[in-house]
């Protein structure tokens, strides 16, 4: 048998296999939801057709991406799979849901052939135009990418984030498949909340094709004219839930949602699987066209944190800042991107509509085509950024703290599951964001990604740190959230006036500093705080007081801290974030844990704040210089 080619008409031969790997893939979909008893048979049935298509004669082949963006319909990704010999298929039919095997209910990256993992609607999206455009900039043209949504999906924000940037960008290799069965969760879309699809993806500069989504030829005519196309282009599949089930089948048609996430009981599971039984001829027919066709599908591993990036980057000389230096740590920044863009073109910067104030401008004198403007739209952003990651990009994310934390947690936190490589650079964090108010000071970032298992947390303190960090986060493997301020601050010194992060100092992860040694006191700082910190002890004009600059907040630095904390037995937190989840809660649980006792003054963020410079904050709050020294006023 001949794969067919885009402009063909499928021969008999061509729809009779097609039809038996559907057939047997709808029947591993029933064993797996029925021996699970949980999952969602009914979007995997109606979207099994289509990407019995696209996994057959193209993907099986060309190993191109598929992003599944609706993540539910994994029983129907694991059985073409499966069918296709990528997976174990009785590991996938057994182990669906299981604890004991990477089935997970929502699709999973450890599965071969799952290039990224979704769940949380509308991120699967912009997963994949991150992808596209990273092929784009490879100037790949033979890698095609393919998407997958649920038409209940549509009504997230995030999709429309993506439709937008994937106009702009003229992502003509991207094709994606709407499931147009037209039911939700829990009700038709039209009771639920009806959705334009055609409307909206036309009106953001998309090409849509309609087609019936059960009929294999049509569905290959309009992927032929999709690949043709110089846009991004929508394939609305107008499906059946539940298709191939005559039970299940009647509902769908009926727009009810009853089989949308409920598995058959066994009796019933056991029928409905006889029900799409296929033939002896058909399981002969698949196993002589993979005996031909061996499946050249392979996705790689996520990566965990490495001591260098799998994607080889060079990070370049650091940058000194002299003693006398006054600037801000955002600068500090765009200066490191900008050189490490130089040195390494894949090496990407996206922002939000805040290329001034995040400092990526610098990336965009290097390289235009590598500075990702993708609009008001920072859940797009971030999840882009993902799909970037997962092509050998290294893309670094950056806008406000306040709306990378907020906004973007969700995008960031599937990121994290899915152990991508992006670099998340907040600036405008805490007080230090100064006359934009409340809505604009992030005061609850860290504890947004304090929950993360593969997220590092960073906090530097000047611009020489910063640079450190920056370099270092860009050649490590792993998703990072760097906080930063938005005013200027002076450059940290030794007590000889030399730079205290110079050339020889290595940013360590987990290693705090100590700024300034002693025996009566320790101060414990984090970001602009160590520069008030030692404005204030040179003030009171006081000597054996210890200060540490936390720099680390993910993996955490307790043994310098308790060993300061037990010689000096009393202690001050400074920190421009929430005293409940920053700085002084790692001290306190660090303390808890050790079972170890000190005397503690916590400053910082104890209620949100108005307007005003960053230094008339920190004074209302009683973390300025005048607060700093009534604390240790206080303990001494």
């Amino acid at each position: 048998m001949q794969i067919p080619k885009f402009g063909e008409k499928l021969t008999d031969q061509h729809i009779q296999l097609l039809e038996a790997v559907a057939t047997s893939c709808r029947e591993s979909i029933i064993k797996m939801v029925t021996n699970a008893q949980s999952g969602h048979p009914g979007g995997s049935l109606s979207m099994i057709d289509y990407l019995t298509v696209i996994y057959t004669f193209l993907i099986n082949q060309t190993n191109d991406p598929v992003i599944v963006s609706n993540g539910h319909v994994s029983p129907a990704v694991y059985s073409i799979l499966a069918e296709l010999g990528a997976v174990n298929k009785t590991n996938a039919v057994a182990n669906f849901r299981k604890p004991n095997d990477v089935f997970e209910g929502h699709i999973n990256r450890e599965v071969n052939g799952v290039w990224f993992g979704t769940g949380p609607l509308g991120v699967g999206g912009s997963a994949a135009t991150g992808i596209a455009l990273a092929t784009q900039l490879k100037h790949d043209s033979t890698k095609h990418i393919y998407l997958t949504m649920g038409d209940g999906e549509l009504q997230e924000g995030q999709a429309y984030e993506m439709m937008n940037f994937a106009n702009k960008y003229k992502l003509s290799n991207l094709t994606l498949f709407v499931d147009y069965n037209q039911v939700q969760l829990t009700d038709s879309l039209e009771n639920i909340m009806p959705t334009n699809v055609q409307g909206h993806f036309e009106a953001s500069g998309w090409e849509v094709i309609n087609m019936d989504g059960h009929d294999y030829q049509a569905m290959w005519d309009a992927l032929g004219k999709a690949h043709q196309s110089d846009k991004p282009v929508c394939l609305i599949g107008h499906t059946v839930m539940g298709k191939g089930i005559s039970f299940m089948e009647i509902t769908g048609q009926n727009h009810q949602a009853d089989w949308h996430g409920k598995a058959p009981s066994v009796e019933i599971g056991e029928e409905a699987a006889a029900e799409v039984r296929p033939s002896s001829i058909q399981s002969e027919l698949i196993s002589d066209f993979l005996k031909e066709y061996p499946t050249k599908i392979n996705t790689a591993k996520p990566g965990k944190h490495e001591a260098e990036n799998s994607t080889a980057i060079n990070p370049g000389t650091p940058v000194l800042y002299k003693a006398d230096t006054f600037t801000d740590n955002r600068s500090a920044y765009g200066k490191a991107l900008g050189d490490l863009a130089k040195l390494n073109k894949n090496i990407v910067a996206l922002t939000a509509d805040l290329e001034g104030s995040v400092k990526t401008g610098s990336v965009k004198e290097t390289d235009p085509a590598r500075h990702i403007e993708c609009g008001i739209a920072e859940q797009h952003m971030v999840s882009c950024a993902g799909g970037m990651s997962v092509d050998d990009f290294v893309p670094f994310c950056s806008t406000f703290g306040a709306f990378m934390s907020s906004r973007a947690k969700d995008q960031a936190r599937v990121n994290d599951i899915n152990h991508a490589n992006v670099k998340m650079v907040a600036t405008h964090c805490g007080l230090s964001v100064g006359e934009d108010g409340p809505t604009h000071q992030a005061i609850d970032d860290i504890s947004s990604f304090a929950g993360f298992f593969n997220t590092q947390i960073f906090e530097p303190a000047d611009p020489n740190q910063t640079d450190r960090i920056i370099r270092y986060v860009a050649k490590t493997n792993g998703n990072f959230y760097v906080r930063m301020g938005r005013a200027k601050t002076p450059t940290i010194t030794k007590t000889d006036g030399t730079p205290f992060y110079d050339t020889n100092y290595t940013f360590t992860p987990g290693q705090a500093d100590i700024i300034r040694a002693g025996d009566k006191l320790t101060i414990m700082t984090a970001g602009p705080m160590l520069a008030f910190a030692l404005k204030a002890i040179s003030e009171l004009g006081i000597d054996g007081i210890e200060v540490i600059a936390v720099s680390s907040f993910t993996p955490f630095d307790n043994q310098t801290i308790l060993s300061s904390l037990k010689k000096t037995g009393k202690g001050i937190t400074i920190h421009d974030h929430n005293i409940h989840t920053g700085l002084a809660s790692y001290v306190s649980q660090a303390l808890a844990q050790s079972q170890q006792t000190a005397q503690i003054i916590n400053l910082g963020v104890a209620h949100y704040q108005l307007s005003g410079t960053e230094t008339e904050l920190y004074d209302k709050a009683g973390m300025g210089v005048e607060g700093i020294k009534r604390a240790i006023s206080e303990l001494l």
